[in-house]
């Protein structure tokens, strides 16, 4: 134990590691910028398709309003086989309601691929997690145990694995909330000067959707969406409304809902987004001031634990070494 310490303890051991964190830090800060994707241009090219999709359906209605032929419009749905095991066994009866759909729009998955995908893994997470599970607890770990308890561990597992899809949704959605919760008062100054200016919802919200990518990509995304919306749907207040939905933020609910009552009633835009700018504001920084008086308990821990103990080694040590060395 005293040459594990020794070894341990060695001066140029240390310094040698010392060095190589620091060129390791070093090459990952110059290399990390050019292995970053441009996630800008892949939004975009998303809403694109998106665009054109929502387009290409708009002018189907149409026509098949022009021919009285009562045909529906036209759906395009993945194929593989996650979508063959959805059909053989059923699973659209069981999960694709509303509030699944709402979910995966708030997680920013749209479309008939990501709904196929989550139905699947609600079906096939459980027994994979199952045979993860019992290979790791027959094979690899040494656990002291009756057979007969290894294989309920396996089974609770494989139980928990028939939830992980809806945490993955979860984990997605709060993040995707954070950042446009982050950016939203942002861009509602940045639409109250584009239409104090003379620009019209439709003009502000696609120019504010392209500036305020740089901050949110997310935020963009959706202001895009909605600028579509608002060019191709029948009703602008159902634009405003699925802005709202696919967010599941109380402040962009009232903010549709400010938008919706100006639409029907009136009432100037401008000051529906005076007023909404300046509450979230507030929201925000209230938000802000929330996290920064938990920041104290937070840190009492790991202060006790990792910086104590250093600064008494620091004020100590050299105290201890010259008292070693003379005895």
């Amino acid at each position: 134990m005293q040459s594990f310490i020794d070894a341990v303890m060695n001066p140029v051991l240390i310094a040698t590691m010392a060095v190589a964190v620091a060129v390791f830090a070093t090459v990952l800060s110059l290399t990390m910028p050019l292995l970053q994707r441009d996630r800008l241009n892949q939004r975009m090219k998303v809403m694109a398709v998106e665009r054109d999709k929502m387009r290409s359906q708009r002018l189907q209605e149409l026509a098949a309003k022009d021919r009285q032929a009562g045909q529906g419009r036209l759906r395009i749905t993945p194929k593989g086989y996650m979508q063959a095991i959805v059909e053989r066994l059923d699973l659209r009866s069981q999960f694709d309601n509303e509030e699944v759909r709402n979910k995966l729009k708030s997680a920013g998955l749209r479309g008939q691929a990501p709904l196929i995908a989550y139905m699947f893994f609600r079906v096939a997470m459980p027994p994979i997690v199952f045979l993860v599970a019992v290979f790791y607890i027959f094979a690899v770990a040494e656990i002291d145990y009756p057979p007969t308890i290894k294989f309920l561990m396996a089974v609770c597992a494989g139980v928990l694995g028939f939830y992980l899809p809806n945490v993955f949704l979860e984990n997605r959605a709060q993040k995707r909330q954070l950042s446009i919760r982050q950016a939203f008062p942002d861009s509602l100054d940045m639409l109250l000067i584009c239409v104090q200016s003379g620009m019209s919802v439709e003009a502000a919200f696609g120019k504010v959707a392209k500036e305020i990518t740089t901050q949110s990509l997310e935020l963009g995304e959706e202001l895009a969406l909605t600028t579509a919306e608002l060019s191709y749907l029948g009703e602008r207040r159902l634009a405003f409304e699925n802005l709202g939905k696919r967010t599941g933020i109380q402040g962009v609910k009232a903010v549709a809902t400010a938008l919706i009552q100006a639409e029907r009633y009136g009432t100037p835009v401008s000051q529906a987004l005076r007023v909404m700018a300046k509450e979230n504001r507030e929201i925000r920084m209230s938000e802000a001031e929330r996290k920064a008086a938990s920041l104290p308990p937070k840190l009492t821990v790991p202060m006790i634990v990792f910086f104590i103990p250093v600064l008494f080694f620091v004020i100590l040590g050299p105290a201890a070494i010259r008292f070693w060395g003379y005895t």
